[in-house]
């Protein structure tokens, strides 16, 4: 019996994915359990419009993802704190402050997970973060670390 996932299953495959199964499999767990359904031509044709709403979807953010990553390489966030007389900071600069300091300066708002630090930045200088806004979207922002306050 062929039948169309209604969400992803583990041993069977992905949502709107259609699959052959045993007719009793179907009739008697995958489709009273809600994960499946009977894959009639309108349900085959209701499931390849939803994967082609999906794909377009993807899409659109794949590219607002990368206008974003342009416009955020093209930009360098000024970050300040209190240091010492070596350059060492008092504190250190997280993600979340540079973050922040986007939004202040820049207007442009992402998630403080989207940047990629190993470690917080404890000296004065220009530094590349590293950033990840969407699967195979990456970029660097340049920070720079001015003694104030």
């Amino acid at each position: 019996m062929k039948v169309i996932l209604k969400q992803d299953f583990k041993k069977l495959g992905k949502k709107n994915e259609i699959i052959e199964v045993n007719d009793g499999y179907a009739r008697n767990f995958l489709i009273p359990k809600g994960i499946a359904v009977e894959a009639t031509t309108a349900a085959i044709n209701e499931a390849k419009t939803q994967q082609k709403a999906l794909e377009h979807r993807k899409e659109m953010e794949f590219a607002e993802a990368k206008a974003l990553a342009e416009k955020i390489s093209a930009v360098t966030v000024v970050v300040t704190s209190k240091a010492g007389a070596n350059g060492k900071l008092f504190g250190s600069i997280t993600s979340k402050d540079i973050v922040d300091n986007l939004k202040k300066q820049h207007k442009i708002s992402i998630d403080k997970k989207m940047l990629i630090m190993p470690e917080p930045i404890k000296t004065l200088g220009t530094t590349e973060v590293e950033f990840r806004l969407y699967a195979g979207v990456t970029g660097k922002l340049k920070v720079k670390v001015e003694e104030g306050q």
